[in-house]
């Protein structure tokens, strides 16, 4: 079970890097002076899971993207991540998206999983994108018919 989504602002910087570090590798790890830049950029937004995950995405013209999703270890395999992207779709339709797009690594299976119970395809490749080697799946997924 899901607890409900909360806006995350500027002052929310250091709670969402402490979160983002406990859901990534170190080299990954986003800090506090990162997540802040990125909620001050035009048409960025965040929502958060207190204590348990957050979104970041960013709207501009038309089109959507999510800049990270992050649920720490002890609360996965609860809906959170569904529920942040759920979320974070329906606020990118109200800020006018018709289409959103994500990157992740063809080394996540269970956050390819994710995106692909959610409706994302496939729309490119980035070789060797990912500091481990690993390359960047662009996902694609239209929001105009998004029933979030």
């Amino acid at each position: 079970m899901t607890m409900p989504l909360e806006a995350a602002g500027l002052g929310d910087a250091p709670v969402l890097a402490a979160l983002h570090a406990a859901a990534f590798e170190a080299g990954e790890r986003w800090d506090t002076a990162a997540i802040a830049t990125l909620l001050g950029l035009p048409g960025a937004f965040g929502l958060h899971i207190p204590g348990a995950g957050f979104v970041l995405a960013r709207v501009a013209a038309d089109e959507a993207e999510i800049l990270t999703l992050a649920v720490i270890p002890p609360a996965r395999r609860r809906g959170h991540a569904g529920t942040l992207l759920a979320g974070a779709m329906a606020a990118a339709l109200l800020r006018g998206a018709g289409t959103m797009f994500l990157e992740v690594s063809d080394r996540n299976g269970a956050a390819r999983a994710l995106y692909a119970r959610a409706g994302f395809m496939e729309a490119g490749r980035r070789r060797r994108y990912y500091a481990d080697g690993a390359d960047a799946l662009v996902l694609r997924r239209a929001l105009a018919s998004e029933s979030a």
